[in-house]
């Protein structure tokens, strides 16, 4: 019998959380991720940018887990160049923050910020945001830091379009 009083006062606890909304609590939470198409037009639009102005680049676009969506390389990008743009975009998404950033701070006098684990601190890698969330990164390598930067913030604008769409 003492199994049944057990089991009738966790009925009501069940009972009282369904009342109080507090099952409600325990949904799961919708979230926006990039995909292909979006990918592509971001990259799309830092090709321009990088077209525009004659510089060769790599342009690599990761999702929010960091898994690579989309890399290009522009005509005659240095090789080299394809793994920088891959840690700036990395360090975007990991710190949530430009890694222009970790640049002006290393420049300000805090050397020791470029030996913490994951950080590149050059510009050229932003985080991709919507409804104030990382949703992935973009990063840039090839030119002058400020030229990476200009190309990364290119393909921020062409995001941030299609969501105002």
């Amino acid at each position: 019998m003492k199994r049944t009083g057990v089991f009738s006062t966790a009925a009501l606890a069940i009972v009282c959380c369904l009342e109080t909304g507090m099952v409600g609590a325990q949904q799961l939470s919708v979230k926006r991720a990039l995909n292909l198409a979006v990918a592509k037009t971001i990259a799309a639009a830092a090709e321009k940018e990088a077209m525009a102005n004659k510089w060769a680049m790599f342009i690599t676009i990761i999702d929010d887990s960091g898994t690579v969506l989309f890399v290009e390389r522009l005509d005659d990008a240095q090789i080299g160049s394809y793994e920088v743009s891959l840690q700036k975009a990395e360090t975007a998404l990991k710190f949530r923050r430009p890694t222009k950033s970790f640049e002006d701070l290393v420049n300000g006098g805090r050397p020791a910020v470029a030996k913490l684990p994951g950080v590149l601190p050059i510009q050229g890698g932003v985080p991709l945001m919507a409804d104030g969330k990382v949703i992935g990164a973009i990063g840039v390598s090839g030119g002058a830091s400020s030229q990476d930067a200009q190309v990364a913030m290119a393909g921020v604008a062409a995001l941030e379009a299609l969501l105002k769409k």
